[in-house]
């Protein structure tokens, strides 16, 4: 629990949406905040693991498969090529891009794997097992209010 600060709790709001959308940010920025040693974001890090286990995939096989629209993957791989996490290249024709995780965008991605695992033991010491295993619940219930 190293990284979490004793601010508990902190006053709910009548509104679940509210409550859900606090909760989410600040569970972002916890992560953010872990991994910022490795200079990704926790959105980036998911993003290199896509990149890196679909090697040679392109970008549009790449935002089906994260079911975000490709100008959406565009602008998200945009920092990850400034950082040189990532190579994008001409496709099989001149209309497909296919991306390539780099050496640093390899190192990139186990040193935040590393944090990663970090932030995850410190959320279930934070919560513990039961109260952990009673969010992932709900948490799939929510998910599955949009099928």
């Amino acid at each position: 629990m190293t990284h979490i600060k004793k601010t508990y709790p902190k006053p709910s709001s009548p509104c679940n949406f509210m409550n859900i959308h606090r909760a989410s940010r600040a569970v972002s920025q916890f992560y953010n905040d872990v991994l910022r040693p490795c200079g990704l974001t926790v959105a980036q890090l998911g993003l290199l693991r896509q990149i890196e286990a679909a090697e040679g995939t392109t970008i549009s096989e790449l935002a089906k498969g994260m079911r975000i629209d490709r100008t959406t993957m565009n602008r998200s791989l945009k920092p990850l090529t400034e950082a040189g996490f990532i190579t994008i290249m001409t496709g099989e024709d001149s209309r497909t891009r296919q991306i390539a995780i780099t050496e640093a965008g390899s190192s990139a991605v186990n040193e935040g794997s590393r944090l990663w695992a970090e932030a995850q033991g410190s959320i279930k010491a934070y919560l513990g097992n039961d109260d952990l295993a009673k969010f992932i619940e709900i948490m799939a219930k929510l998910e599955a209010l949009v099928p």
